[in-house]
């Protein structure tokens, strides 16, 4: 099956088509970092059929947990996004959208999904440049090869744990390129909670629609860090119910299954049906 090489944008092949809704685009390169990656690109119902529409696009982090359980980080737990979004598209609960799983690079994801170097981790600090990658040269092979709306509007970026942490960091870094978030079990502590004092330096506040969210089996420090990291958005001018959605999940743990459950209620919050 004919496979595809990001980075120079003129060169690339067709996509492998995985099923009816997902596209696959395999070994991506990038300038800004070593490692290449798949994309898998996820088509809502009704988008061969509609030649004329242009859609919203998500981004989502660790793209080998979001469709296939045997990609999945457990094996058998994937976060069903494909299944979710097309419900709720067909339902009505959500507009049709794009989703773009962005996937991890295994050993050197703990550097690209964190903003500084934590020196008692001994790791980290690329996230800035995983942000050129999105924002410079995945955004615009995905604007090229698909009827995209462009605009940081209808834009999103998501992810947990760590992905969680960067998907916080690149919207306040990029708010031009992304303006709706989904950060799930945000891994807060990352260098003595940096993210508490990285929104706090933000200024002026950007126009990012944030769900944030927790298990509470999580941990009793990780729901805490939670908090913090709410109030703090609370303080830097983020209203909750307007444009922060903050959830603590009832027994929730920090594993796939969790942020599975949760696909369905950030999709609607992000991505409700467009008004006419």
């Amino acid at each position: 099956m004919p496979s595809t090489t990001g980075g120079i944008l003129d060169s690339l092949t067709a996509p492998e088509s995985t099923s009816t809704d997902l596209r696959k685009h395999e070994r991506f390169a990038s300038r800004f970092l070593p490692d290449k990656r798949d994309l898998i690109v996820y088509l809502p119902p009704g988008y061969d059929a509609a030649a004329e529409r242009r859609y919203p696009v998500l981004y989502l982090h660790d793209g080998q947990n979001l469709f296939d359980a045997a990609t999945a980080f457990v094996p058998g737990q994937d976060w069903q996004v494909n299944a979710t979004a097309g419900a709720l598209i067909k339902s009505g609960d959500i507009e049709p959208l794009i989703v773009v799983g962005i996937y991890n690079t295994g050993e050197h994801r703990i550097h690209e999904y964190t903003p500084t170097r934590d020196r008692r981790q001994r790791a980290g600090g690329d996230a800035a440049l995983y942000g050129q990658m999105l924002t410079d040269e995945v955004k615009p092979f995905i604007d090229r090869q698909y009827r995209t709306l462009p605009g940081a509007a209808d834009t999103g970026l998501g992810g947990s744990s760590l992905g969680g942490l960067v998907t916080l960091y690149l919207g306040l870094l990029y708010p031009q390129t992304f303006g709706r978030l989904a950060v799930l079990s945000p891994s807060v502590w990352w260098d003595g909670r940096v993210i508490l004092r990285i929104v706090r330096m933000t200024q002026p506040k950007p126009p990012l629609r944030i769900w944030l969210d927790i298990g509470t089996d999580e941990g009793k420090k990780s729901v805490l860090d939670a908090r913090a990291l709410r109030n703090e958005l609370v303080r830097a001018g983020w209203v909750i119910g307007d444009d922060l959605h903050y959830f603590e999940m009832p027994d929730a743990g920090h594993n796939e299954a969790a942020w599975a459950s949760r696909v369905g209620p950030f999709l609607k919050y992000l991505f409700p049906p467009r008004t006419p």
